[in-house]
């Protein structure tokens, strides 16, 4: 992942970067391409955070993965496997695939669908007392998926966004069971975050004035506008700047996502490519914000550490129970 903040020389112009280029509108190159004069590049890894754990305790993590046969819960579970994690044998995922058994990472994993949920949850949970249970299904499932979770009392990280975010806290909240709940799991961009709501806080109005334009890139799969990018222009509001988030320009076409945004062929199918531009009212002074990813990898390992941090609290009968991402950072060492 690469996070870029710029301060250019150049004036970037509002609207008019938007160019017309073979029957489409096209976000001008100087905002996605790389600018010689004046910028400030953090390159972060996205290496999994290192734990206090000993080998002997991490190898007793055991971690279930429901919606294994997806992207992200195949990409979690190499996480897993590569941070030395057992990965059960069992999985949730839709009826179609019931039944079945899938090679994930290296693993045989049966698959069961929405009937067999309840039982199979409850032996697997007595058979691995240390489990953790992370959740990449589909929205559709999240409440139904953490009222089982808490019904068996077995902790999880759900990672899956949507579904009724307010019954999800609340079911959890009356059970009682540890649980991280985030609809961002990448470790990198929840620090951005993090480091945007301080400065709003701390600052508000800062930028009182300013016109804004943002662009989000994701895969054509993804239909609805990035929760990040809401997030972050929540901030920009608060610094004073006057956007809604129906002014987003969104990218789903893999056309323009690779002539207009750069994103590279092989990530087409995962990425997600962020630019926020703030602009003067007299087009003096310009800021950029940018935070580009491809692939699921810090997605996953961001996830692996959520488990390992939840299993620890799970160990030391920690007195909270429901935490974010936000609180795994804290506990670990970011490298």
């Amino acid at each position: 992942m690469t996070l870029v903040l710029k301060v250019p020389t150049t004036i970037i112009r509002g609207r008019g970067n938007f160019e017309a280029v073979n029957g489409h509108r096209r976000w001008d190159k100087v905002v996605f391409r790389k600018r010689v004069s004046m910028s400030m590049a953090v390159r972060m890894s996205s290496t999994s955070m290192q734990y206090l754990d000993k080998p002997s305790e991490l190898q007793q993590n055991a971690i279930m993965v429901n919606g294994c046969t997806g992207k992200m819960g195949k990409a979690v579970v190499e996480a897993a496997v590569s941070a030395g994690l057992h990965v059960v044998p069992v999985s949730f995922s839709s009826s179609e695939v019931s039944g079945k058994t899938v090679q994930v990472g290296g693993k045989e994993i049966q698959v069961y669908g929405p009937s067999d949920r309840e039982n199979i949850l409850a032996s697997t949970f007595d058979e691995y007392p240390n489990l953790v249970v992370v959740d990449y299904t589909v929205p559709a499932s999240v409440n139904d998926n953490s009222d089982l979770y808490c019904k068996v009392g077995v902790p999880f990280v759900m990672g899956t966004t949507g579904g009724d975010r307010e019954r999800l806290y609340k079911t959890v909240q009356d059970s009682n069971v540890y649980a991280v709940i985030s609809p961002q799991m990448g470790k990198q961009v929840v620090a951005f975050l993090a480091a945007m709501e301080i400065m709003a806080e701390q600052f508000p109005g800062a930028f009182s004035g300013y016109s804004l334009l943002v662009m989000e890139s994701h895969q054509a799969g993804k239909v609805d506008t990035s929760g990040t990018a809401k997030a972050v222009i929540s901030c920009f509001q608060k610094l004073g700047v006057s956007f809604e988030s129906d002014q987003i320009h969104m990218i789903r076409d893999p056309e323009q996502q690779l002539e207009m945004v750069g994103v590279p062929e092989e990530h087409l199918s995962g990425h997600a490519f962020h630019v926020y531009n703030l602009t003067s009212p007299d087009k003096t002074v310009s800021f950029e914000f940018q935070h580009n990813v491809c692939g699921r990898s810090i997605y996953a390992e961001g996830t692996i550490d959520a488990a390992i941090f939840l299993a620890q609290k799970v160990r030391s009968k920690a007195e909270k129970r429901i935490y974010n991402m936000i609180d795994v950072l804290r506990e670990g060492n970011m490298r």
